[in-house]
């Protein structure tokens, strides 16, 4: 009776650690060490000793440790929020040369033609003007993150912490990449109104049209945009989430010194 009840509040605290903990996660505890996440792991820690004493594990694997789901957490939330900072600033995207969004397809192909027709100033300007959109429409992607944070289980946590270095980055992908997508591409259509990028576009369309032997260009800008602007969100957490699981210093907060040592 006394073991049947003790694995009844396990299961309920582990359920409660994928609710409670993320909505309690606001701008506060983004900008520095999550004293909730902290909190959290040490309630999550001290529940498990008990349950120990009692010959019951935390999970399945006794490789995992307690609180492995809190450090996968307060990892998603460190690695998002620098990717998220780095990206979704001026030059975030532009300034980049890993991340940067090139030209549509066609007009790459045909740069050596716009050069020679001194249309490289214009297919400079329309590059640049892509970069900002995707730059002013970045930011939305953290609510997204965080909010897929909350269906994480422990189950979940488990397999993660045992997969390759990028495992959280490819579950939240997983989740949250054709959300993300969709959350951002009516801020990228007004972002590439609002920075000239639909005018810049037509005005090199036009010249370019007018170029011999050049393939046609059939492009949507916004698709283009939000494609590059996932791959450089999720390529910058997956690097993120390798650094703090093999390199001690990228562990900045004390839950995950606990989770993936110090």
């Amino acid at each position: 009776m006394m073991i049947s009840s003790a694995v009844s509040i396990f299961r309920k605290h582990l359920i409660l650690s994928a609710i409670i903990l993320p909505a309690s996660l606001g701008v506060a505890a983004l900008s520095g060490t999550s004293p909730i996440a902290s909190a959290h792991a040490q309630s999550l820690n001290d529940l498990t000793k008990g349950l120990g004493q009692l010959g019951l594990g935390g999970g399945s694997d006794s490789a995992v440790p307690a609180n492995v789901e809190s450090g996968l957490i307060e990892t998603l939330v460190v690695g998002s929020q620098k990717v998220i900072g780095q990206l979704g600033q001026s030059d975030g995207f532009y300034g980049d040369s890993k991340a940067r969004i090139p030209l549509p397809g066609a007009f790459q192909q045909a740069q050596s033609a716009l050069k020679l027709a001194g249309l490289s100033g214009m297919a400079d300007d329309l590059e640049l003007r892509l970069n900002r959109a995707a730059e002013q429409a970045t930011p939305v992607a953290q609510d997204l993150i965080l909010d897929a944070i909350r269906g994480l289980t422990f189950s979940d946590a488990a397999a993660i912490f045992n997969g390759p270095n990028d495992a959280a980055t490819q579950y939240l992908e997983k989740s949250t990449g054709s959300d993300i997508a969709a959350a951002m591409r009516p801020i990228v259509n007004d972002a590439l109104a609002d920075v000239g990028a639909l005018q810049a576009f037509d005005d090199l369309l036009g010249e370019y049209k007018n170029l011999p032997f050049v393939p046609d260009v059939k492009t949507d800008l916004t698709s283009h945009v939000l494609d590059y602007a996932n791959k450089g969100i999720f390529g910058y957490l997956a690097e993120e989430e390798a650094a703090i699981r093999t390199n001690p210093a990228a562990r900045t907060t004390d839950l995950l010194k606990d989770v993936f040592g110090s």
